[in-house]
């Protein structure tokens, strides 16, 4: 039983770094927050207050993050995601509404400082990975060069991303975009003693729109700066 244990235990490490989908409801409302009746997995997860206004129409009217392990979580007051399966509708939460914790968060950015870093790291699960030329392509579209925790959420509002893996020099952190906090972490083995600017695209610097302005600096302090 024991042997079965130490099996098993690398496995559940994995599935324990990306939280999964999660249902509660409101349980208490208060001026700037909830109380939910079961607690998200882990503080600074995002979700959102879904009302039901008939059986087939759903709808968000609130985005909140979970800041403390009794389920105490704030409204987030920034701009809402759009998503056409659940449209977004202005009105007051109350106790009873339903919250889906980690919302989207299928939906994965990684930004890695190598291909063979990329590639071994989303062979390990099954997600919907959102591939780092795309923010690369939206960095060069703002006129910035380095990913920050504000430009992380605006585009992965735009894109309907749920988290973001940064792989640092100390291993696997996971945020959440839209709360901007770091909900787990992890460890990842063979990095490269040096990391591909600003991440790890297929772009070259033209394709990326930097021209003769290419970034500078060091991956592994670009990415610990997060």
């Amino acid at each position: 039983m024991r042997l079965i244990a130490l099996l098993f235990f690398p496995l559940l490490l994995l599935a324990e770094l990306f939280p999964t989908h999660t249902e509660t409801t409101v349980k208490e409302v208060s001026e700037k927050g909830v109380i939910l009746s079961k607690p998200l997995p882990y503080n600074g997860m995002s979700g959102v207050v879904v009302r039901d206004y008939t059986p087939t129409l759903p709808a968000i009217i609130k985005y909140i993050a979970q800041t403390a392990d009794t389920g105490k979580a704030t409204f987030l007051e920034s701009e809402t995601i759009p998503h056409e399966d659940l449209p977004t509708i202005q009105t007051s939460v109350k106790p009873g509404d339903k919250v889906i914790g980690g919302y989207l968060y299928n939906n994965v950015l990684v930004l890695a400082p190598n291909a063979e870093t990329y590639a071994k790291f989303t062979a390990k699960y099954q997600k919907n990975w959102i591939h780092p030329d795309t923010f690369s392509l939206y960095l060069a579209t703002i006129g910035e060069q380095k990913p920050t925790k504000e430009n992380l959420q605006n585009f992965s509002k735009a894109h309907h991303i749920g988290l973001v893996v940064i792989i640092k020099k100390e291993g696997v952190a996971v945020l959440d975009p839209i709360s901007s906090k770091f909900i787990t972490k992890g460890t990842v083995d063979n990095l490269p003693g040096k990391g591909l600017l600003p991440f790890f695209t297929r772009l070259d610097k033209q394709e990326a729109g930097w021209f003769d302005s290419e970034p500078k600096g060091d991956y592994y302090k670009i990415m610990g700066g997060l």
